[in-house]
């Protein structure tokens, strides 16, 4: 017995040392990212929900909340925002699902020659694009001359409504392209030939298969290019100067303005424009699991 004892004393037990795993490893590595995203997106979000509810005289109020919801200018400036965003994007979806269509089916080197100036596109934004479409479009633009010498139009000012709609649906397009020209491969070009078999056309085909197959990634598109829109400032203001009213311009006039300086009034504005943007994100889903659940039955 006290042989046994010594032998199971005399044996080196052997701890394994424990490493860290996969995904312990992975978390370490997106530590730098957390950081910032906490610094640069956190922590400001938190700091203007706060601002929202202090007046001038530093006090916990709502008084904020309820001057945007009785100013009509304010109110005026967030249907503004709202109509060009959705007008917008509507038309600029609609203008890029047929572009990223016919993108598809274009060989490989002439994709990547259009991808490249599309890229370029989109980085083609604020202050230069205004610049542009006042060359173009302005009183005195290239284009405008032009279309009245042939008799085309008597005269278009680039200033208004409809000038700022056409520069939104501009800048919308080469980002809903480069969204949405990914999406096609999922098609599987079979799939038309069966839908032609059993004796469906081309209709049918997107109704039935398409598009239902695409939704996901277009809604995505939609919210990308809504949020795109609501936030456009530097080109608004570029364009008109300030005259039109928008709620990012609003938001600047709060805090950098001349007239008046309420950044409470402003992070109020701010947390509205990123609530609408939050509640079309949840109908987003819901029409999502909607479809889902509808596909299961």
């Amino acid at each position: 017995m006290e042989n046994i004892l010594k032998l199971e004393k005399s044996k080196k037990i052997s701890i394994p040392k424990r490493g860290l795993k996969e995904h312990e490893k992975g978390f370490l590595i997106l530590i730098p990212f957390i950081i910032l995203i906490g610094m640069f997106l956190i922590t400001p979000f938190i700091s203007v929900f706060i601002g929202s509810f202090f007046n001038e005289f530093s006090e916990i109020t709502l008084e904020n909340y309820e001057y945007i919801l009785k100013s009509k200018f304010i109110k005026q400036s967030i249907f503004n925002s709202i109509e060009l965003a959705v007008v917008s994007t509507f038309i600029g979806l609609l203008i890029s699902l047929q572009g990223a269509y016919s993108l598809n089916r274009l060989k490989n080197s002439s994709k990547k020659n259009i991808l490249l100036f599309i890229n370029m596109l989109s980085n083609f934004s604020g202050i230069p694009l205004a610049f542009a479409f006042i060359i173009l479009l302005g009183s005195n633009g290239v284009m405008t001359i032009l279309l009245k010498n042939i008799g085309l139009i008597d005269g278009f000012d680039v200033y208004s409504k409809t000038g700022l709609m056409l520069m939104y649906i501009y800048f919308q397009l080469p980002l809903g392209l480069l969204l949405l020209y990914p999406v096609f491969d999922r098609l599987d070009p079979q799939w038309q030939e069966m839908v032609n078999i059993l004796g469906g056309g081309t209709f049918i085909f997107w109704k039935r298969v398409g598009i239902p197959v695409m939704l996901k990634e277009i809604l995505g598109t939609v919210l990308i290019m809504l949020a795109n829109a609501m936030g456009a400032y530097a080109c608004t203001l570029a364009l008109t100067n300030g005259t039109y009213n928008v709620m990012t311009i609003r938001i600047t006039s709060y805090i950098a303005g001349e007239v008046a300086y309420e950044p409470g009034i402003a992070s109020a504005m701010s947390i509205l424009l990123g609530g609408i943007l939050i509640f079309v994100v949840i109908i987003n889903e819901m029409m999502l699991k909607k479809k889902r659940g509808r596909y299961e039955k």
